[in-house]
């Protein structure tokens, strides 16, 4: 797919639509986008490769946008194969190409393909300038968004910022209208572990005057550029980003989701809004920890197992605590039929976490929730519902 941005840049990515999982554990239904772009300019720069599975793609886009000309640069904003994979194929047809990159792209680079690049390499360091021309494009490093080595990089011509992995989605190049979505989902399970190091490059380009976003995954992005920008800085700062009742069950034979059921109703009977009812044993938690990161409320409902916590529940905590999942109300809902022991694992779990509000009249039921039980559920909703 060949795409004119603007009168010298070119669109020159793929849309892997066959993909069925992300990384190979976050779904995506809609498959997946691997961005590259080309700058004609007095120097024709390349701006990152594609995953080796849409390679033969990249290189037929490639070609068509050179138009017979030869790169003189391949920029890597980030090592991540499925932003990589040419490397090596690309220097076998350009081997006097200049790759750009920092000190850490250039060592991982030796441990992804057995080349020697030495006289390839042009090391850029934060704040360096790569003129091209008219194209003057300036390097600003974003560690830990989400690899070590990231970089992205500003043409202050067109006033674009090549942003790596930062304001991707899942999805294709023109799904514009889901971006809120899928950006979401994306950031929270890919980089969501990292708010501080988005933090840290939020202040680099707050200082820049973007009027387009061109990331690794996803549409470019050439609208309403402040408030997107102002979503990354909610979403990295581990604030809610409205208020929002996740109730994530762990249900076994059904009690679990009755008494969870039930507890939905009584908030929505209360008058609370945007509730979300997510059964972890059958979808996919990526969605979970999306509603988990943008709602300031959690309600944890599991069944004991083999004295622990039921699997999807326990696969849901250890992703929640390794995103730093912080910032929140949290309640909790237990069921056992002979050695209840939800609570005695999750409270201690929660309460290691940052600033997590835990509400103290949690819900222990045995079996099967029962007429008895519902002076309990109904002190513990009004306990949510005041807890600050």
């Amino acid at each position: 797919m060949i795409n004119k941005l603007t009168d010298t840049i070119t669109y020159i990515g793929v849309y892997d639509k066959t993909l069925d999982l992300f990384e190979d554990q976050y779904p995506v239904p809609n498959g997946i986008t691997y961005n590259s772009y080309l700058i004609r300019d007095q120097k024709i720069a390349v701006m990152d490769t594609v995953d080796s599975r849409m390679s033969n793609d990249w290189f037929r886009n490639l070609e068509a946008a050179l138009k017979g000309a030869i790169p003189d640069y391949l920029i890597i904003h980030h090592m991540e194969p499925d932003h990589s994979s040419c490397i090596s194929t690309f220097l076998e047809k350009f081997p006097n190409v200049k790759i750009i990159g920092n000190n850490k792209t250039f060592g991982m680079i030796s441990q992804f393909f057995d080349i020697n690049i030495d006289n390839n390499k042009y090391q850029v360091i934060e704040g360096d300038i790569l003129d091209l021309g008219n194209h003057k494009l300036t390097f600003y490093m974003a560690p830990m968004v989400h690899w070590p080595e990231v970089m992205v990089s500003y043409d202050s011509v067109e006033k674009i910022l090549f942003s790596a992995d930062a304001f991707g989605t899942f999805g294709s190049i023109d799904n514009q209208e889901k971006w809120d979505e899928e950006a979401g989902r994306y950031y929270f399970n890919i980089v969501g572990k990292y708010g501080f190091q988005v933090q840290s490059l939020l202040k680099k380009i707050n200082k820049l005057n973007i009027e387009k976003i061109a990331p690794l995954h996803g549409p470019l992005l050439d609208t309403d550029i402040k408030q997107k920008i102002e979503k990354y800085s909610i979403w990295s700062s581990y604030e809610p980003e409205k208020k929002g009742l996740l109730i994530a069950y762990a249900s076994i034979y059904g009690h679990t989701y009755l008494a969870a059921k039930k507890l939905s109703e009584m908030f929505e009977s209360r008058g609370v809004e945007n509730i979300i009812l997510f059964d972890l044993a059958r979808e996919d938690h990526s969605y979970a920890l999306d509603y988990a990161f943008r709602f300031d409320t959690l309600i944890l409902a599991s069944a004991t197992y083999e004295g622990g916590l039921f699997p999807p529940m326990e696969s849901f905590i250890s992703c929640l605590k390794s995103k730093n999942f912080q910032n929140r109300k949290v309640g909790i809902l237990e069921n056992g039929s002979w050695a209840p022991a939800v609570l005695r694992i999750l409270i201690p779990t929660l309460s290691a976490m940052k600033n997590i509000r835990l509400c103290d009249k949690s819900i222990s039921i045995k079996s099967a929730m029962k007429e008895t039980d519902k002076a309990i559920i109904d002190e513990f909703v009004d306990s949510m519902i005041n807890l600050k």
